[in-house]
């Protein structure tokens, strides 16, 4: 118990903490649709596109893992003249992340297209350039590096291969990180380890711990010694490997080994699980926060990220709700019990409902004082979705709405109460005067709303119908009332 405290603890300072990150960025594109034919052109399938979606990849997932931490982050990468790389600046800004990009003439941005099909990839498509970037950019690379990383708190490398990480940029950003005390984190890649010589962390996973090292790592004294290896012999201070299933080690010369096992619920998909170790790890150290409590975090955000489709970000409540655990019943923490979540906590979670083949419903109302018909239309909700997210009016918004003597019931107290309802998936908190920002974010199959008001007068209607979506109007339970039960109340 005081340990998770201390976590708590550890985790509100993320947002006090500013990360540079110099790496291979690239731009992942989904490309989602159904396949019912094979071509008459050649035995293949005929996938019929759905819809589409662009996230960062590479570095950039990395820097869009420390800002859904609430952390600030720079990224220093290389990007091709063309749409995609303005398309990742543009991407970046919208997260809150800095871009510092170098546009080189003639190279590509980086680009991983991968079709699905019924939650299964049926192609990937890669459209890169991987050979190392000329001199010129060398030296742009480093003067920029070293300018940007006396603000921030630590430095990560992203080595994806792609050719941005030459041996002079890694040798120059890791030897100007040591002259100002600054913690350099590396994500490496390929057997020679000795390139990143100097480095505070490196953050391998159990099979580059084996192929650097030419040792097996499949216990905690084998992954120790293969580590201890590094350390000696790579001038590296620390090791943090990562072990799939079997959690994560914490490796270093003059401390004990830190096993952690696995904090996994389940196994969507671990692509970008890497990043998000590294990012929460970095972020955690740039805020000044011990190397056990960064990799307890780090571990526990990489149990999060692994539950989610494609590459993924960890969110501060999620890693709260992991922590808190057995913690008393107090307002906050009774919140984190629930089903509550945020805007983007969730679009994430209807994306990969969605990606699973479900459907997804949504209904929103200030739900104060829950009567039998609430539960009518909830019910009536559920049955026309696989999951249901329920959007409740903040109580600023509902004392708009109703008056200063509403709601009854504050929006903690609301949101349990429809947790606890069995039909009940997700509960978002709005404090817009309508849900259309909700509804752009989660882009539901179903709206669900009162069959009271007409089609043209439910809010979201054109945007649910423009991309195929569908509007439920729920039938209406008779002299049911939340004001009329406070007026019977009164008297």
């Amino acid at each position: 118990m005081i340990e998770n405290s201390a976590l708590f603890d550890d985790l509100t300072r993320l947002s006090q903490s500013r990360v540079l990150c110099l790496g291979d960025v690239m731009l992942d594109r989904f490309i989602y649709g159904s396949i019912e034919r094979i071509s008459p052109e050649a035995p293949i399938p005929v996938l019929l596109v759905e819809r589409e979606k662009a996230m960062l990849g590479g570095a950039g997932n990395v820097v869009a893992n420390i800002a859904a931490l609430g952390a600030k982050a720079v990224l220093l990468a290389v990007v091709g003249d063309d749409l995609n790389g303005r398309d990742i600046e543009q991407q970046l800004k919208d997260l809150g992340v800095e871009p510092a990009l170098e546009t080189a003439k003639g190279r590509q941005t980086t680009v991983k297209s991968r079709f699905v099909s019924g939650g299964q990839q049926m192609l990937r498509v890669d459209r890169e350039k991987t050979a190392a970037v000329p001199a010129d950019i060398e030296d742009r690379i480093i003067a920029r590096a070293e300018s940007l990383m006396v603000s921030c708190g630590a430095v990560i490398l992203s080595d994806y291969k792609k050719g941005l990480l030459t041996d002079r940029i890694v040798t120059k950003v890791i030897d100007c990180a040591r002259s100002h005390g600054i913690p350099v984190i590396v994500d490496p890649k390929g057997q020679d380890f000795t390139r990143y010589r100097g480095a505070t962390v490196i953050t391998p996973n159990r099979k580059e711990l084996e192929a650097a090292t030419a040792m097996t790592a499949a216990t905690d004294e084998d992954v120790r010694a293969a580590a201890m290896k590094l350390i000696t012999g790579c001038d590296i201070t620390t090791v943090l490997a990562t072990r799939s299933q079997s959690g994560m080690s914490l490796i270093s010369a003059d401390a004990e080994p830190l096993h952690i096992p696995a904090n996994v619920r389940e196994v969507f998909d671990v692509s970008g699980a890497g990043d998000t170790v590294i990012a929460t790890f970095a972020a955690a150290l740039a805020a000044k926060v011990t190397m056990r409590s960064a990799a307890l975090l780090a571990n526990i955000a990489a149990g999060i990220v692994v539950g989610k489709p494609g590459t993924a970000v960890a969110r501060p409540d999620e890693i709260e709700n992991v922590i808190s655990g057995g913690y008393a019943m107090e307002k906050q923490a009774y919140a984190r019990k629930t089903k509550l979540t945020t805007r983007d906590g969730a679009a994430e979670q209807a994306e990969r409902w969605r990606t699973r083949g479900f459907k997804v419903g949504f209904t929103n109302g200030c739900f104060d004082l829950l009567h039998p018909g609430h539960l009518s239309t909830l019910r009536q909700a559920k049955a026309a979705c696989d999951y249901l997210v329920v959007a409740i009016n903040s109580d600023a918004s509902v004392k708009k709405l109703k008056g200063p003597s509403r709601p009854v019931q504050d929006e903690v107290a609301r949101a349990a109460i429809l947790s606890a309802l069995e039909m009940v998936d997700a509960v978002v908190v709005f404090g817009e005067e309508t849900p259309m920002e909700l509804l752009k974010a989660i882009r539901p199959d179903v709206l669900v709303k009162g069959g009271q008001y007409k089609l043209e007068e439910v809010v979201g209607y054109e945007l649910v119908t423009s991309y195929g979506g569908k509007i439920v109007r729920a039938e209406m339970e008779d002299g049911f009332s939340t004001t009329n039960t406070i007026q019977k109340i009164a008297s």
